[in-house]
């Protein structure tokens, strides 16, 4: 009998890569079975898309109603009342104290594109300022701005023009706050006059670049640098966004906000989805027809969004996520003493990452990365890894994960590193 893995090498594209080789049959706030029944503890969420768990009741429910009345119509053709108050929600719930308008899109790399036109629209400039270990989508001008060739840039040809990468602020990689800063002045002064700048795009958390946190103070630095040269800051909070932080928001942490921000991933609860949020002046920029899609803003996608939402707020996911950070990281922190190729356990809320070194030094180890996950795959319990060198684990399960499940995950990941060093 051909196996599921052979029929999936035999149709589908090389080039969409699999972490596992597991099917899934069914799934449960954190946890999925796959087609031979067994069971596994989802610390991926099908990377920081399900914050609300698999199949959360009142996702489910919101969906199905949404279902007995339309499926599709497309917004821009008959536009309906809940993509109306989606918008509002997002208006109302994204960092800054103006007035602002939303536009709705069907994937994170859309949402971004779209910031950048939008952006580009409004300024009348071209230039886009991203930065090193950024992952922004696998479009043209996502690859363009990610700054992480492989494999996201490698054999596609020539990027998009007027984009240009800085050094991301990183101490234990040796990049600090000034010197990140500082290359953004030599930027100015040697390639790209500021006049010409559109937007600076960041993630106030890296994601698939490593889990790194932006500075607050570098956070302050860039909105006072994009006010004195009127550039747009652009915060991508695709991956970040709806209570991953410990803030709806990952920028709440920063005490400024962006001009523009992007969204995916956790908004839709396991459908897709993705906004883009701005000043009104600036998403009122492009004239009508300069954007939209066919499918942006599905009217299942959107009920979903609006019962995510809910859920964040009566189960109380912000603080939720805090606690079980704490818990993850105090755990992971127990075991510096036996496992000295830990060399970083960080991250804000649930957002959490641990980083391997070869121990004694500061030589990356995506090795012990990679022997982690496998040993916790053969638990059954996902992991992913990241990060430029592929030496970080990071940690992305339901922030509505059970405690009980949780604190069996918590035991599997214990093993499975001890295990890697063996």
């Amino acid at each position: 009998m051909t196996s599921l893995t052979d029929r999936k090498n035999a149709a589908i594209s090389r080039g969409v890569g699999m972490t596992t080789q597991i099917y899934a049959d069914r799934a449960e706030n954190a946890e999925i079975w796959d087609k031979d029944g067994n069971r596994y503890i989802d610390f991926a969420a099908g990377i920081a898309v399900v914050n609300t768990g698999h199949r959360h009741p009142r996702v489910i429910e919101a969906v199905k109603a949404q279902l007995d009345r339309f499926t599709h119509t497309c917004h821009q053709v008959v536009p309906y009342e809940n993509y109306v108050a989606l918008a509002e929600r997002l208006n109302a719930a994204v960092p800054g104290d103006w007035p602002k308008k939303t536009a709705f899109y069907t994937t994170g790399a859309e949402a971004v594109e779209n910031a950048i036109k939008i952006a580009r629209h409004y300024t009348g400039r071209a230039g886009i300022v991203a930065f090193a270990g950024g992952f922004h989508g696998r479009t043209f001008m996502g690859m363009s701005l990610t700054g992480k060739v492989q494999p996201y840039k490698a054999g596609f040809g020539p990027m998009m023009n007027d984009v240009w990468h800085l050094p991301f602020p990183n101490d234990l990689h040796g990049v600090s706050q000034d010197e990140a800063l500082a290359s953004l002045d030599r930027l100015f002064k040697a390639d790209i006059d500021p006049s010409r700048v559109a937007a600076i795009i960041v993630e106030p958390v890296q994601g698939e670049g490593g889990f790194y946190e932006a500075p607050s103070g570098f956070m302050q630095r860039l909105r006072e640098i994009c006010d004195q040269y009127s550039i747009l800051l652009i915060a991508d909070e695709v991956q970040t966004g709806f209570a991953r932080t410990g803030r709806l928001f990952a920028m709440e942490h920063h005490g400024v906000a962006a001009d523009i921000t992007t969204m995916a991933k956790g908004l839709g609860g396991g459908l897709p989805i993705s906004a883009v949020t701005g000043r009104v002046e600036v998403m009122d920029s492009p004239a009508p027809g300069g954007l939209g899609g066919t499918y942006a803003g599905n009217p299942l996608a959107v009920a979903a969004a609006h019962a995510v939402l809910d859920v964040i707020e009566d189960e109380a996911l912000c603080d939720r996520a805090t606690r079980l950070g704490q818990r993850l990281k105090q755990r992971l922190a127990g075991l510096r003493d036996d496992v000295p190729e830990i060399v970083d356990i960080r991250g804000p809320g649930f957002m959490n990452a641990v980083e391997f070194n070869v121990a004694g030094s500061d030589k990356p180890n995506p090795e012990m990365a990679n022997r982690v996950r496998e040993e916790a795959l053969s638990r059954n319990l996902i992991l992913l890894t990241c990060g430029v060198y592929g030496n970080v684990i990071r940690f992305l399960a339901p922030l509505t994960i059970p405690d009980g499940v949780f604190d069996e995950a918590l035991d599997l990941l214990e093993v499975s590193i001890r295990a890697a060093r063996a």
